[in-house]
């Protein structure tokens, strides 16, 4: 039987966890609304404008386009430079100058870039494939008859965007598409296992370069 001093201890201590809870959860929360809640949709396609003003702060671009930092394509950008640990993409076809100098300054700025694409587009013209492996990025690509047609990236681990875009200039400047932000917790870990997922299957250690004559030496 437990004493009536003992059940005003048990009270007690169970009060001052969920007092504990409630702080901890008005602080993530506050937290939150200070750093700017990562949720929000964005729709392309996206008015010609100048990159350099978040691409390289502080330098003076006198190129005609307007250099407002408002639109689908600079909140994208802003987005993506944001990252500070880790930044996976996963995407069928990337062509963009922009989207490319972005992830290149992440990478240089000792951001772990890791990046899936598609094997038939990675060498299509204009591809900046080329240009991140040169630098340094790890990539890697499908092997199958299927396309590699994911279109997501991870942030530090905590923020996922995806959509219907393919990083190109066609489809920021002329296509109907549309990129959702979002940090919540089931949709990252979601697209976290299917990035390490699709990472260890397409790992070059397990490529079949000569497919053909595994079959004959069957």
């Amino acid at each position: 039987m437990v004493s009536p001093a003992g059940c005003w201890w048990r009270r007690l201590a169970v009060a001052a966890l969920a007092v504990s809870l409630g702080l901890e959860a008005v602080y993530r929360y506050l937290r939150r609304r200070r750093r700017g809640t990562p949720r929000e949709v964005l729709f392309f396609p996206a008015p010609l404008s100048c990159s350099e003003p978040l691409l390289s702060p502080g330098t003076r671009c006198s190129c005609p386009l307007p250099h407002e930092a408002g639109g689908a394509l600079s909140q994208l950008l802003r987005r993506l430079l944001g990252a500070r640990r880790s930044l996976d993409i996963c995407v069928f076809t990337f062509s963009s100058p922009p989207l490319a100098r972005a992830v290149l300054l992440l990478h240089g700025r000792g951001v772990r870039v890791r990046v899936i694409t598609d094997s038939d587009y990675m060498a299509a013209a204009g591809s900046q494939i080329g240009a991140l492996r040169k630098a340094g990025i790890m990539v890697r690509h499908n092997q199958t008859s299927g396309f590699m047609h994911h279109k997501f990236a991870l942030l530090d681990k905590s923020i996922v965007i995806t959509g219907s875009m393919n990083w190109t200039m066609q489809a920021i400047q002329t296509n109907k598409e549309n990129v959702l932000i979002t940090d919540d917790g089931v949709c990252v870990r979601a697209y976290m296992e299917e990035f390490e997922r699709l990472w260890e299957e397409y790992d070059p250690a397990g490529y079949h370069f000569f497919p053909e004559d595994d079959k004959e030496g069957a």
